[in-house]
């Protein structure tokens, strides 16, 4: 059985890999899946004022899991077996860190559709984690990117 790492940000880009992933259980792909959701680092200003690592890191994962409801109940919805992870740093890197942990065979992350000058000078989580991870990287583009490439190549055959 495969297991699948799913990024998600509580985002409908992430929805979408969630739907990617079941549509591939759906043809009958037998794997399992793991949520992973990465938070941002306590700044500086929330560490001097908060002063409890603890209190800090135990608010990142109530965070990741509230981001994760959506995919899980999607996951539940289709009886798809799944486990979650919450990491902290770097989004990328700690990515590429849970899927080589979690023992993934495969990962799936959505796509923002940025154009291909952002993209080259800002760069984008999807890339970077396609570039560092040990096992394939299937980047689901938004359902709205497809349907108005569609009708773009529509319009064209038209014209």
């Amino acid at each position: 059985m495969l297991k699948i790492l799913i990024a998600v940000d509580g985002s409908e880009l992430a929805l979408d890999g969630v739907h990617h992933a079941l549509a591939l259980v759906g043809q009958g792909l037998k794997a399992s899946v793991v949520l992973a959701n990465v938070q941002e680092p306590a700044t500086l200003y929330e560490l001097v004022t908060t002063r409890d690592p603890d209190l800090i890191a135990a608010a990142s994962l109530e965070a990741g899991d509230h981001l994760m409801a959506s995919a899980r109940a999607l996951l539940d919805a289709a009886g798809v077996a799944y486990e979650t992870d919450v990491g902290v740093g770097d989004v990328a890197h700690t990515l590429v860190d849970m899927i080589e942990r979690s023992g993934c065979d495969m990962v799936i992350i959505g796509a923002k559709g940025q154009g291909a000058i952002t993209s080259a000078l800002l760069g984008s989580v999807s890339q970077e984690v396609a570039h560092s991870s040990p096992v394939p990287v299937t980047i689901v583009k938004h359902a709205e990117v497809l349907e108005s490439a569609d009708s773009d190549v529509a319009e064209d055959t038209e014209a």
